[in-house]
């Protein structure tokens, strides 16, 4: 009961989420520790609410939750979605984006896979976490959470799929930065053309330009847009739901108003990142912001219990995880890209924005500034595709929408 919670007010949960995200960003920056670049602090921002709430300092539910799902994560999707600039990711590394493609089909056909070879041991829901994951895999945390809320994904499950990228992540970093020493060799093998690096350096020192600094009115300006997108995506999302279940009214358990929402104001954001709106400053910070503090409401909702399915998971991501390596070794052979490139094209994928430019500094660092592009390449992809991943798992089991 609310009487036997220690914060139940609104404004009190939503304080305790913000204050959560932020104690974790100033541990990892107070004390500049490298295990934070392994076990990024996303996974404490969502552990910390998750005992929070099992041991009754925050509720299980609170209207802060709904809140973050109605309103903070369309806004963060608008916010990321409109920096895409798709263009410049190409100018810059060529066919390297083609390498990132095939890791994102990967992720695909890794996540169908490994679902396959693991469900038995998981809950009939679980394809719902595995969709989930995808999507982080596919673009980035942003895209997990909203793939999360258009499958309808539970939150024990959303913490598997959170747990699972972690743990992963302390894997694969080290294997894509390690690649740099075989670089020679596996350019060797694939046969990457010799003037490739020069020409990416020098596209890279033509094509980045710095962001400047952000003033008040941007944020007025950045603020209106992502409501207005919202508003517009979600009045036309309720035509489009209301008429799918009158003329295909089996497709109502897959294309949920969620997902017709969120589709919407996937598509109308990027459509914006061509216009002069892609120009505004700090809408990656801002967008970024509200995903952390929109995982942490998500750990609030999660029970401990859930956790008992993580040997399982954990199996799976595995199995997932060196698929989408198979693929991205295929694509550098195909395409003939370099190991740089390809290192950094897996980060982008699997790490997003917060680990790829680590893999370029490491790699190349005049790819930082691209790195970044190619992570929000993947970010554009990652509402479309890691729900379809999802399904497609579902479907290969025989489970039920």
């Amino acid at each position: 009961m609310d009487s036997e919670i220690l914060i139940s007010s609104p404004i009190g949960v939503l304080a305790v989420l913000c204050a959560v995200a932020a104690f974790w960003f100033a541990v990892e920056q107070s004390t500049q520790l490298k295990f934070f670049q392994y076990v990024p602090p996303l996974l404490f921002i969502y552990a910390t609410p998750v005992f929070l709430n099992n041991f009754d300092v925050i509720p299980h539910n609170s209207p802060v939750y709904g809140g973050l799902s109605s309103y903070a994560l369309p806004a963060f999707i608008v916010l990321m979605l409109i920096k895409v600039n798709v263009p410049a990711a190409i100018s810059i590394m060529g066919k390297g984006v083609l390498v990132m493609l095939m890791g994102t089909v990967g992720v695909m056909v890794g996540g169908v896979v490994s679902y396959v070879a693991v469900h038995q041991w998981l809950a009939p829901d679980a394809w719902k976490g595995f969709g989930a994951l995808a999507g982080s895999w596919i673009g980035g945390t942003g895209n997990m959470a909203a793939s999360a809320e258009m499958l309808g994904t539970p939150p024990e499950q959303f913490g598997l799929a959170v747990l699972a990228d972690n743990v992963i992540y302390i894997v694969w970093l080290p294997i894509l930065l390690a690649s740099k020493n075989f670089a020679d060799r596996f350019n060797r093998w694939s046969k990457v053309p010799e003037d490739r690096l020069h020409q990416m350096d020098r596209a890279s020192a033509e094509a980045i330009n710095v962001e400047r600094l952000p003033e008040m009115r941007d944020y007025i300006y950045l603020g209106a847009i992502a409501i207005v997108v919202t508003w517009i995506s979600s009045s036309v999302a309720g035509f489009l739901y209301a008429w799918m279940q009158n003329a295909y009214p089996s497709l109502q358990n897959v294309l949920t108003l969620s997902t017709w929402r969120i589709l919407l104001i996937t598509s109308i954001a990027l459509s914006l990142s061509v216009t002069r709106v892609s120009q505004l400053p700090s809408a990656t910070a801002l967008g970024t912001a509200l995903i952390y503090v929109f995982v942490a409401g998500m750990g609030a909702r999660a029970s401990i219990e859930g956790f008992a399915q993580a040997p399982a998971f954990l199996l799976g991501a595995f199995v997932w995880i060196f698929i989408h390596g198979a693929f991205c070794l295929l694509g550098a052979r195909i395409f003939r890209v370099d190991v740089h490139s390809a290192a950094i094209a897996s980060a982008a994928n699997i790490g997003a924005a917060a680990s790829a430019p680590i893999v370029a500094a490491f790699h190349r660092p005049s790819l930082v500034p691209v790195s970044i592009l190619m992570a929000l390449i993947g970010y554009a992809l990652g509402n479309y595709l890691a729900p379809l991943t999802g399904h497609l798992a579902r479907m290969a089991v025989g489970q039920p929408a």
